[in-house]
């Protein structure tokens, strides 16, 4: 386990690797499992060893706003946020790649804090790295077009995959853009004219 750890976490010192592999709570997930909702109050923070977790508002209606992805040697801010504050979670989390991941209880996170500076460290960037991705997903709906938003979606997908085959039905794509599958067919259509994909029965190919 530690082995893993360092490998994923570089900047944990060898002492907080130990409490890690000594206290937090190793779990595992499947495709399509919900692992946090919203309205649910938070007590754990979760951090990714293997598998990719997708981050989403939900509205009233069922619509979903993509916020992120949690890769592996990455955890969530937003869970680390609702845990300390004893607040509700104002989002979604659904595996969408199965996972292996590691539950922090909050009396971890408060203890670490003061005691490990990595995991202080850790935390600060968490929070800075999300936030400047959200306000990257807020700058794209706001000043993009849709054509713009769906290239800058495929793109958000491709680096979070690290692979140019995209497992994505147009009606996925509708969803997380709030927008109708119509829109979105026309849309990958056009870009497929343009050389830059090809579409498939199940998937999307990307060319260049």
């Amino acid at each position: 386990m530690n082995n893993t750890l360092k490998s994923l976490f570089p900047s944990f010192s060898n002492a907080l690797l130990e409490e890690i592999a000594g206290h937090a709570v190793p779990k595992s997930y499947v495709n399509g499992d919900v692992i946090m909702r919203t309205g649910q109050y938070i007590t754990n923070t979760v951090m990714i060893v293997k598998g990719r977790i997708k981050i989403y508002r939900e509205d009233e209606d069922g619509g979903e706003f993509f916020m992120y992805y949690l890769l592996p040697g990455q955890a969530c801010a937003v869970s680390m946020i609702c845990a300390i504050k004893n607040e509700k979670s104002q989002i979604m989390a659904k595996v969408v790649e199965d996972v292996d991941l590691i539950m922090v209880p909050l009396s971890l996170m408060d203890k670490w804090m003061m005691q490990h500076r990595s995991w202080y460290e850790f935390v600060i960037d968490t929070y800075r790295s999300r936030f400047e991705e959200v306000l990257q997903v807020v700058n794209s709906i706001a000043f993009r077009a849709m054509d713009e938003r769906l290239e800058f979606y495929i793109k958000r997908h491709l680096d979070a995959c690290g692979c140019k085959d995209l497992k994505l039905s147009h009606q996925d794509i509708a969803t997380e853009l709030n927008t109708s599958r119509e829109v979105i067919s026309r849309l990958l259509k056009k870009l497929e004219q343009q050389g830059k994909l090809k579409l498939h029965r199940n998937h999307i190919e990307i060319i260049k």
